[in-house]
């Protein structure tokens, strides 16, 4: 599973775990923006398509790694035990100066306390989710956390009152959204004059229980606007080959395109769209398009999940916000009648649009400006005893 290296007196090693898609992303472009500074620092572990172009060494893929809920992690436990046990191995065989933990806090916030014992530096980039269930672990982290790289505004106030340090940098998405939004617009497939976007997940498991929900949701929408047109947006070659088996279970292939790699695009030429909760609802507010936040998992994960969570909104737009900007509906009444009627008032001129797209920009403002990763390098070399 994992090899060995000798690396020179005169180079800087760390080791990365982003175990999901959003993960790598936004790891890859840090990684990038080290490489800017300083060439020499090298880095391993664990990371998907994207941080292998950025040109670390993946010990384990990030495919492998990426699962939604309880019940998908019980049935994938040996291989997590197998792999946790395998890289805390390697952590000691290679000896970084640093880990760089992304997000994905079941496995990594154990690995935080790992590297710990063994007086490694412990640096965390995208803050787990810490604030909205489980504070418990926010005196752990503090303990097994050297440097919490926050992307959010209000996590600083979460650790104010614990000695571990907390930079805010603004958030990655800002600065490529700006790009996509200066770029000449392309031909996208649209049908019809009333743009829709799907985002459904970019784990199988979101793909599964939210796809089909939108799909009959659009089959409700298009009974009240005929010119209504839909592109679903597919996070990755991987998520894209599975909604385009769904579309083909449901018997709807044709109906709506399937896109891959161009979200932002997507976004920018929709009036609305229907959005799984997470990370793509910041992609989505940054690219100034009116939302529905959407999101279902199997009932265990959700009972779970109901005693945990602290924060009356799930989508991270809301969050951000301070009050519910984008309507949420999360389990049973995700409906598609539900859907439907929630992003009719969206898709023409009137004031649920205006209100929504302003209450958008102030949430842009608040997720800092443009140069985020090249903010977030410097305290990575800070860190290393190296010059940003």
């Amino acid at each position: 599973m994992f090899s060995g290296q000798n690396l020179g007196m005169n180079k800087k090693s760390v080791m990365i775990v982003a175990g999901e898609i959003s993960g790598d992303m936004h790891a890859a472009g840090l990684l990038r923006a080290v490489h800017r500074r300083d060439k020499n620092v090298v880095f391993f572990g664990i990371g998907g398509d994207a941080l292998e172009k950025a040109g670390m060494e993946i010990t384990v893929p990030a495919r492998e790694m990426a699962v939604l809920g309880l019940s998908e992690v019980l049935r994938k436990y040996f291989f997590f035990r197998k792999t946790f046990r395998a890289t805390v191995a390697l952590m000691r065989a290679r000896r970084p100066d640093a880990v760089l933990l992304v997000d994905y806090p079941g496995f990594n916030l154990r690995l935080a306390a790992e590297a710990h014992k063994l007086g490694i530096k412990v640096i965390y980039y995208i803050c787990p989710q810490v604030w909205a269930w489980n504070r418990g672990r926010i005196p752990f982290m503090a303990r097994n956390v050297d440097c919490l790289i926050s992307i959010f505004p209000f996590e600083a106030d979460v650790f104010k009152n614990t000695s571990l340090k907390v930079e805010f940098v603004g958030h990655p998405l800002i600065a490529p959204a700006a790009a996509a939004c200066a770029e000449s617009p392309p031909e996208l497939p649209w049908a019809g004059g009333a743009h829709v976007a799907i985002l459904p997940g970019s784990r199988r498991q979101e793909i599964d229980l939210i796809l089909p929900v939108m799909l009959k949701a659009a089959a409700e929408l298009r009974k009240k606007i005929n010119s209504a047109g839909f592109i679903i947006a597919a996070a990755s070659p991987e998520a894209a080959g599975r909604i385009n088996q769904v579309l083909a279970e449901m018997k709807m292939s044709g109906q709506c395109a399937v896109i891959e790699g161009q979200t932002r695009q997507i976004l920018r030429q929709a009036a609305a769209a229907w959005v799984c909760s997470g990370t793509a609802t910041v992609e989505t507010a940054l690219m100034r398009c009116p939302m529905v936040v959407v999101y279902r998992v199997r009932l265990l994960t959700y009972l779970a999940g109901r005693l945990l969570i602290r924060v009356p909104f799930l989508g991270m737009v809301n969050i951000v916000a301070g009050k519910g900007i984008c309507p949420e509906f999360i389990q049973q009444a995700a409906t598609p009648d539900n859907l439907a009627r929630a992003i009719e008032p969206l898709l023409s001129e009137g004031n649920t649009r205006t209100q929504m797209i302003g209450d958008l920009d102030t949430v842009r403002k608040l997720l800092g400006e443009p140069g985020a990763e090249e903010r977030a390098a410097k305290v990575v070399l800070r860190e290393l005893g190296l010059k940003s």
